[in-house]
């Protein structure tokens, strides 16, 4: 089975899509519209996708590929965010003058950065990919920020374990697909819908899940594309394909402008630290 990540191999999705499909074998990705595209012309059987993080909050582009592409959630996960100093053999801390990763890899590390000593904080496109890029440079004033996996991916050592500033960091990770099909235990509902600009109307949209005694456990609005101004909601709901979900999205509908069903799938729980 071929899935497809986001990003490069030795990178959080690459943790996650291990642990999420362990026999696959993972297919990078320089772009998300890349990882679904693969997915529309069937060169891969699924993705593994971040859809949001404990601290930076959501991937808004991935929200916005979701509501346009036929694809279906089908499990989550959520990883443990654990970022590393990593650099080239033979390269100790204290020639470090660069560091790469991802912006926001960087950003939830402030606290090493505030450290004595002159360290400039690099941005890079991907966190395992910079890893690959000083390593790959035969730089000797240079470390990346990645995760530990980077480093046995590209040969890279560790010189610093754990530095980002919250342990409590964690990114929620989607597995997708194109089948429609419910799976055994699903007990979490992922949807998207859009509302017209009248008074009220969001509260009787969400009326038709209190009604019920169906619990939401996020609710965000996104820009609509194209219509500058409007706004579709994403939300989760604590409830799978039973008579009392259906009933309430049944009647979402007669109040929404359309509603999407993005996935029905069994809740991840969160490991914590």
């Amino acid at each position: 089975m071929k899935i497809a990540i986001q990003g490069e191999l030795g990178s959080f999705s690459h943790e996650a899509a291990g642990n999420m499909l362990p026999r696959a074998t993972v297919v990078p990705c320089a772009r998300s519209a890349e990882v679904f595209d693969r997915i529309d012309k069937g060169s891969v059987q699924a993705a593994v996708i971040p859809i949001e993080n404990s601290l930076a909050g959501s991937v808004a582009e991935h929200f916005d590929l979701l509501l346009t592409r036929e694809v279906f959630v089908h499990a989550e996960f959520y990883l443990r965010i654990r970022h590393n100093l990593i650099a080239p053999a033979g390269v100790s801390l204290q020639h470090v003058r660069r560091v790469f990763s991802h912006p926001v890899a960087l950003d939830q590390c402030r606290n090493f950065f505030r450290k004595p000593g002159d360290i400039q904080a690099v941005p890079f496109y991907d966190t395992a990919g910079s890893v690959r890029h000083v390593i790959a440079e035969g730089f000797k004033d240079a470390a990346a920020i990645a995760p530990r996996q980077a480093a046995r991916q590209y040969g890279g050592r560790i010189l610093l374990a754990g530095i980002e500033d919250d342990q409590q960091n964690y990114t929620r990770f989607l597995l997708i697909n194109k089948s429609g099909k419910v799976g055994r235990g699903a007990n979490k509902t992922s949807i998207a819908f859009a509302l017209k600009n009248v008074p009220g109307v969001l509260f009787r949209a969400l009326s038709v899940f209190a009604l019920r005694d169906i619990s939401l456990s996020k609710i965000e609005s996104r820009p609509m594309r194209g219509h500058p101004w409007e706004y579709v909601f994403f939300v989760d709901i604590l409830r799978g394909d039973d008579e009392a979900a259906r009933n309430a999205l049944r009647h979402l509908a007669e109040i929404a402008e359309f509603v999407k069903v993005l996935g029905v799938y069994p809740a991840a729980k969160a490991r914590l630290a």
